[in-house]
C-alpha cells in the first residue's frame, strides 16, 4: 500500500538540504581493508553510533541509502515541531486578549509561509547529520543499498566492505492499515505530509496516538477542519487516562472533532472528496474529507539488508530480533533504534546507540532493559510521562501510592493562565520510591528531566521537598509533592504535637 506522493516545492532550503544529506555528486571512498564498525542507517541511531566510535579512534563505515538524518530530521521531529511552534504561535495571538492585550480582527495562518519557514530551519540544522560533516570526522560515508553480502562483509556501491561489528539502525516507515479503498484514494503519512503546500480544508487524521494528536490539533489551529479517527476508546492509548482527557478536552477546544471507538470500513473517491465511511456505537456515517493523515504506526525497515546472508533473524513487523545486550543472532552485528525497539523515539534511538558502542567496541555489558525512558506527545498541553502508569504497576503487582498535584494549585500556572494540567506521581507503597509519574503541562516535556533523574538514581519522592525550586515556577509542583508525601509519614502523636507548636506559634 502505498502513500500519496507530493510534489517536494524547489526552493533554496530544500536544495540546501538535498546537498547535506545526499549530495548528488557523492563519489564513495575506497573501502578499508577492515572496519571496527560498519553502520547501515544515518538516522539517530546510526549517527550516534558512528560519531561516537569514530570519536574513540575506531575505523568506522557508515552506509545510508535514503537521507542522511533519518527520519528526525527530515520527516520526523524537526519539521513536526516546527509546525507546532507555528500552531502554538497563532494560538498565543488568538487567546491574547485574556492578558489583556487587544488583537486587531482577522488574525490568520499563512500557511505556505508556515511551511516555508519549516524547510528554512530544517535546512538550518542539516549540517550536523550531513555526509560532508561525518566524512570530517574521519567516517568513511557510502551512499547506497547496503546489503549483507555474508556474516562479517557488506555490499554496497559495488564495493565490499569487511567488519569486525556492525550495528542495523535502518530505523522504520510509516505502516497503514489495510482499509480497503483507502490507497486508491490516497493519503498522506509523515513521509509525505511535510511536502503541502497548501493547508486542507477537511483533514481526517487516522489514529489517535501521538503524531496524530499533535498533527490534528496544529492544522486545526491553522484552520482546518479536523477530524480525528480512533478505534481505541481514549485517545493516546498509552497515556494515564486523566492525561488523555485533559488533551482531548484540549484538542475540542481547538476544534478538532475526536471520533473514539470508531472503524473505518471503507475509503472511497467521490468527485474530488475522500470519503471515509465511520461506524461508531452502531450507526454509520460519511466523512467526506480533502485530504488524509494515516499516523496509526509504524514498521521496521528490514527488507533488502540480505539478513537472512547475515545470519540475522527478524520480523517484518516488529524488525530485528535481538538480546539485552541489543546484540543479533549474529553475535557480531548489533541493531539500535527503530528497526529493533518498541519504543519508536529519538532519544531512545541516541541511548541504544550508546550501548551499542559500549558492548561492540569494549566487550562491555550493558543492558537496555535497564534504561529509564521518558517520552512526551508535543500537543498543546505536552503530555510527558516516565516509567510506570498505575494500571502498569497493577498488572505486575507492584501496590502503589499515587500523589496528584494540579496545577490550578500552582502560582506559577495561575499566573501563565496554564491551569489545566496536573503532576501525577506513583511512589511503590510503603516507601519513597518513584515508579512512574506523568505531567500534563504546556511545557510538561521541559519538566519531566527533574522525575527522569529522581527515578534513574533512585532519589525518592520525599527528596523533591528538599530541593530549593525558585519561585514562581511551575516545578514548584515537584515540591510540593514532596511536601504531599512527606505529610503522610507522620504518626498521629507527631502530627498532632506538631499542630499544637503550630498553634503556640501563632
Amino acid at each position: 500500500m502505498a502513500a500519496e506522493t507530493h510534489q517536494v516545492p524547489d526552493d533554496e532550503s530544500v536544495r540546501e538540504l538535498a546537498a547535506n544529506i545526499f549530495p548528488p555528486d557523492w563519489v564513495n571512498p575506497e573501502p578499508a581493508p577492515t572496519y571496527n564498525l560498519a553502520v547501515i542507517g544515518a538516522g539517530t541511531a546510526g549517527l550516534v553510533a558512528a560519531a561516537g566510535a569514530a570519536g574513540l579512534g575506531a575505523k568506522v563505515a557508515l552506509i545510508e541509502r535514503q537521507h542522511m538524518g533519518g527520519d528526525c530530521l527530515n520527516v520526523g521531529c524537526v519539521p513536526s515541531k516546527a509546525l507546532l511552534r507555528a500552531a502554538r504561535a497563532y494560538a498565543d495571538v488568538r487567546d491574547a486578549a485574556a492578558y489583556g492585550v487587544e488583537v486587531p480582527p482577522g488574525v490568520r495562518v499563512n500557511f505556505a509561509a508556515v511551511m516555508a519557514r519549516m524547510r528554512r530551519l530544517r535546512a538550518h540544522l542539516s549540517p550536523v547529520d550531513s555526509a560532508a560533516r561525518f566524512r570530517s570526522l574521519g567516517v568513511d560515508v557510502f551512499l547506497g543499498q547496503g546489503r549483507f553480502s555474508g556474516p562479517d562483509t557488506i555490499a554496497v556501491g559495488g564495493k565490499t566492505l569487511r567488519f569486525r561489528k556492525a550495528v542495523i539502525a535502518t530505523g522504520a516507515r510509516a505502516a497503514a492499515p489495510p482499509i480497503p479503498g483507502l490507497a486508491a484514494a490516497g493519503y498522506l503519512t509523515n513521509e509525505t505530509v511535510f511536502a503541502l503546500t497548501e493547508r486542507p480544508q477537511r483533514l481526517a487524521v487516522i489514529g489517535a496516538g501521538p503524531l496524530g494528536c499533535e498533527l490534528a490539533q496544529a492544522f486545526a489551529r491553522f484552520g482546518s477542519q479536523v477530524s480525528l479517527l480512533e478505534m481505541a476508546p481514549q485517545l493516546l492509548g498509552r497515556e494515564d487516562p486523566d492525561a488523555a482527557q485533559r488533551v482531548a478536552t484540549a484538542l475540542r477546544r481547538d476544534g478538532v472533532e475526536i471520533h473514539l471507538g470508531c472503524t473505518i470500513p471503507n475509503v472511497e473517491r467521490a468527485s474530488t472528496d475522500k470519503v471515509l465511511h465511520l461506524v461508531a456505537h452502531g450507526r454509520s456515517s460519511p466523512l467526506p474529507v480533502d485530504e488524509i493523515f494515516v499516523g496509526t504506526g509504524r514498521a521496521a525497515n528490514v527488507a533488502d539488508l540480505g539478513l537472512d546472508a547475515a545470519g540475522v533473524a527478524f520480523d517484518s513487523t516488529r524488525g530485528i530480533q535481538v538480546n539485552d545486550w541489543l546484540q543479533t543472532t549474529n553475535r557480531r552485528i548489533y541493531a539500535a533504534g527503530d528497526v529493533c525497539s518498541p519504543y519508536k523515539f529519538t532519544h531512545m534511538a541516541d541511548a541504544q546507540a550508546r550501548i551499542v558502542i559500549r558492548n561492540a567496541l569494549f566487550g562491555g555489558r550493558a543492558k537496555a532493559s535497564a534504561l529509564t525512558i521518558p517520552w512526551c506527545t508535543y500537543t498543546d498541553p505536552e503530555v510527558a510521562h516516565v516509567g510506570l502508569s498505575a494500571r502498569a504497576a497493577a498488572a505486575r503487582g507492584i501496590a502503589v501510592q499515587t500523589f496528584v498535584q494540579e496545577l490550578a494549585d500552582v502560582d506559577r500556572a495561575v499566573l501563565d493562565g496554564e491551569t489545566d494540567g496536573c503532576v501525577k506521581v506513583h511512589v511503590r507503597r510503603g516507601s519513597d520510591r518513584l515508579v512512574g509519574a506523568t505531567i500534563v503541562a504546556r511545557h510538561a516535556g521541559e519538566m519531566l528531566s527533574e522525575l527522569t533523574l529522581a527515578m534513574s538514581r533512585g532519589i525518592g519522592v520525599a527528596s523533591l521537598a528538599q530541593v530549593i525550586h525558585p519561585y514562581p515556577t511551575q516545578a514548584l509542583a515537584f515540591q510540593r509533592l514532596g511536601d504531599a508525601y512527606n505529610r503522610t509519614r507522620l504518626t498521629p502523636v507527631v502530627k498532632t504535637l506538631f499542630e499544637r507548636w503550630l498553634a503556640w506559634t501563632r
